[in-house]
């Protein structure tokens, strides 16, 4: 199959390597099928809202196993930078509507957003969104039981990424820019993306894997391995996602990679836990996986995985054809395996999906036919 584009990944070098780093990230991606990775401009000191912090990251990644790309990012204050950041490379542009929870990367409002969109748009750039509205978040109340995931779930509701969707649909009408909703979460933000995709505005959407594989039912007690934002809803959420995959209006899945170190992850405390799951290496088989009971083909999962997530970042990659570059994954279907997170190459091991079953396994991943993994 081709190589699969992830291009939602937090590696967070320089700065925070201790996160997560270029080495074992790559090392990741290359045993989950993943040939290109795309890096988001935040957790990483400096953020990439400059040349000079892309540069840092080129030096940064001039070791990784894998082809990498990199989004700029849109935070107040740096429209300036934009054009320049462009003609240096970045794929595209990110920004959050709401708190990231790093202080290098501040949210955006909507008069940010209309002074960048028209650089973005002569550029032909895609801005991704984190969208969840700010004044739809509920404040966790201070006796809320920290343990219970609905503590959590009930701080994030359906309207807070409606309310921004809508928002940013307005704005994609007023300045014809790409945008790209990323990691959808709700079902109550899908009605709006079908009739901005019916109305034929350049409104893109992913959703991760996880919101694919797990439903809030099933999150135990101080499970915060499973927190993340937007959060994980119900199985009917769930449900309406696969949905919306299969009709089009969600386009693509990318992984949301985004570990921390095990304190950071605060477990047992939904509220002082940080947010972020880590899923680089079991992407595919993860949504294959629920593909398969679902009777969806590999054909589905690939354009999903590889053709769709390359188009988004301007990439000439994620097909196999005369003249492509050899970004190959050579994966078995039909073996079942149990996830053991000790197992994985991401540099803290803490993930959902330990000692869950999925199928699909990687065989050889190759880069530009070079072979850069190979089971053991």
């Amino acid at each position: 199959m081709p190589g699969i584009v992830d291009t939602h990944v937090h590696v967070n070098e320089p700065g925070r390597t201790d996160w997560e780093g270029f080495e074992t990230a790559s090392a990741a991606a290359a045993a989950g099928g993943v040939t290109t990775i795309v890096d988001m401009p935040l957790n990483s000191v400096p953020a990439t809202t400059t040349v000079r912090a892309l540069k840092e990251k080129w030096r940064a990644a001039s070791g990784a196993r894998v082809r990498v790309e990199f989004w700029g990012g849109v935070v107040p204050g740096n429209t300036t930078d934009l054009d320049a950041l462009a003609s240096a490379g970045v794929r595209g542009f990110k920004c959050f509507l709401s708190p990231s929870g790093v202080p290098e990367f501040a949210q955006v409002d909507e008069d940010d957003l209309n002074a960048a969109l028209p650089i973005l748009a002569r550029r032909g750039l895609p801005l991704l969104v984190h969208a969840e509205w700010p004044p739809a978040l509920r404040p966790i109340p201070v006796a809320a039981d920290t343990r219970a995931y609905a503590t959590w779930l009930d701080s994030r509701p359906a309207a807070a990424e409606r309310d921004a969707i809508a928002m940013l649909v307005s704005l994609c009408r007023d300045h014809r820019a790409r945008i790209h909703v990323v990691h959808v979460a709700s079902a109550a933000a899908l009605p709006i993306l079908r009739d901005a995709r019916a109305e034929g505005l350049p409104l893109t959407a992913e959703t991760c894997p996880h919101y694919l594989t797990f439903s809030a039912e099933e999150i135990p007690p101080g499970a915060t391995e499973f927190k993340c934002a937007p959060p994980i809803r119900d199985a009917a959420t769930r449900d309406a996602l696969w949905a919306a995959l299969e009709d089009g209006t969600i386009d693509l899945v990318a992984t949301d990679h985004s570990p921390a170190p095990p304190a950071m992850k605060a477990r047992g405390d939904f509220v002082g836990a940080w947010g972020g799951i880590a899923s680089l290496e079991l992407g595919l088989a993860a949504v294959w996986t629920g593909a398969r009971a679902r009777g969806i083909g590999v054909d589905r999962i690939s354009r999903w995985l590889s053709s769709a997530p390359a188009a988004l970042a301007g990439l000439a990659r994620g097909t196999i054809a005369p003249g492509s570059d050899a970004d190959l994954v050579v994966w078995d279907p039909s073996a079942e395996w149990v996830v053991d997170q000790q197992r994985l190459r991401q540099r803290h091991k803490l993930t959902p999906y330990h000692g869950r079953t999925l199928r699909g396994r990687v065989i050889e991943t190759y880069v530009r036919g070079r072979l850069v993994y190979r089971e053991a």
